[in-house]
């Protein structure tokens, strides 16, 4: 695994675990102020999650659901 699906998944959990009064921007400015990236790298990235089906509509796809969990065990370990 490369850093950059570690920064998908990372990004993906964000989202599974954000509360209910919390946008997708709320989420990606979260990430940005733990350092994993910056705004420009951040906006990339939930964009590319869109173009492959993890998030539609600014919430988490079944795809990006069952990623999102899978990252979750993963980071369990």
């Amino acid at each position: 695994m490369n850093d950059e699906d570690i920064v998908k998944r990372v990004t993906l959990l964000g989202v599974y675990k954000r509360k209910p009064d919390e946008t997708l921007n709320d989420v990606m400015l979260m990430l940005v102020d733990t350092g994993m990236y910056d705004m420009k790298e951040a906006k990339q990235v939930f964009k590319e999650l869109k173009a492959e089906m993890y998030l539609a509509e600014g919430q988490l796809t079944l795809k990006g659901i069952t990623e999102a969990k899978a990252a979750e065990e993963m980071f369990k370990q």
